[in-house]
């Protein structure tokens, strides 16, 4: 190969490869960035747990990360993204009954994580300060003690 052709070439693929991502971006119904898809991905991983019903567990979702975070980011993005059934899991209880426990695909958690990273902050400034049920950083034995101090002021 001729050295003078190659880096011209390469700068040329490139541009239309950034191209054809600027225009799949604009064709998006979703406006999901692949960062956003990536740091739901880090929070799963930090938090661990095992797969769901597909078999794949983190190790080995880990070994292709970037291609499975590229088809959920563009199944996302794109909305036509559907979850995985979930695997049944039976924890037993200390009353001898069993309690059933869901546990979603890795790329389901994953899309989880970047729902609640975006829904989030934005649902969280509508919230009325006295509200507690199901908010991060928030308890029922929260909205306990505030009732209390407020009972005795």
């Amino acid at each position: 190969m001729n050295d003078k052709i190659m880096p011209s070439t390469g700068r040329i693929r490139m541009k239309q490869s950034r191209e054809l991502f600027t225009n799949a971006l604009k064709r998006k119904s979703w406006q999901i960035s692949r960062e956003e898809v990536f740091d739901a991905y880090k929070a799963v991983k930090s938090n661990k747990g095992a797969g769901g019903v597909d078999g794949l567990n983190l190790e080995e979702f880990e070994q292709d990360y970037r291609n499975h975070l590229y088809s959920l980011w563009n199944r996302m993005s794109s909305g036509s993204y559907y979850p995985k059934a979930v695997r049944q899991k039976l924890i037993p209880k200390y009353d001898g009954t069993n309690r059933s426990l869901g546990i979603p695909t890795i790329r389901d958690r994953v899309a989880q994580q970047v729902v609640k990273n975006v829904l989030e902050p934005r649902l969280e400034a509508r919230f009325h300060p006295n509200s507690y049920g199901y908010r991060h950083g928030k308890s029922g034995h929260d909205a306990v003690r505030l009732a209390e101090q407020r009972c005795w002021q």
